[in-house]
């Protein structure tokens, strides 16, 4: 889908930066919906989904993180494409792979990490045209909720045209 700077990266830099790869995806209730986590401490929102753990394909990480982010089973309903982000501050350059999918069965309840509990996560279900609302109008207070803001909303505005 796209490749994502927030400052410029030289390709002896990059060669040299930590690789991480991590599947996303938009998710969608019966209702339309999707599912958006608050991060309510450091004021910004993020999609669904994680790092691909050793062992793991993007498929199933995706699902495992959708159970423990949103509560959700899932079903992969299209993979959109990669989104390439380098963050420069983090040396590092982290390669999403992502999707759209659907929730399978019931909403549950989400089992989030120390960090995403100390981060205030929350889980919002919402109408796409709000999630990317909500998204422009958040103002990140720290280097990582940036890279985010501009990920996702690129990867919201992609779906978005083939929806």
């Amino acid at each position: 889908i796209a490749h994502i700077e927030l400052e410029p990266v030289t390709a002896k830099e990059a060669k040299t930066f930590r690789k991480r790869t991590a599947a996303r995806a938009i998710v969608f209730d019966s209702e339309g919906n999707i599912a958006l986590l608050h991060v309510q401490k450091h004021k910004h929102h993020i999609l669904p989904g994680g790092e691909i753990e050793k062992g793991e394909d993007a498929n199933t990480a995706l699902k495992r993180e959708c159970k423990e982010e949103i509560g959700c089973n899932i079903k992969i309903e299209k993979e959109l494409g990669i989104i390439t982000e380098h963050r420069k501050k983090h040396e590092m350059i982290q390669t999403s792979f992502c999707f759209l999918a659907s929730i399978v069965g019931e909403k549950g309840e989400s089992k989030f990490t120390e960090k995403e509990l100390e981060d205030q996560f929350k889980v919002l279900w919402l109408p796409i045209e709000k999630a990317i609302k909500k998204c422009e109008a958040d103002e990140p207070k720290n280097y990582s909720g940036k890279c985010i803001q501009k990920r996702d909303l690129t990867f919201l505005r992609e779906a978005m045209k083939l929806i």
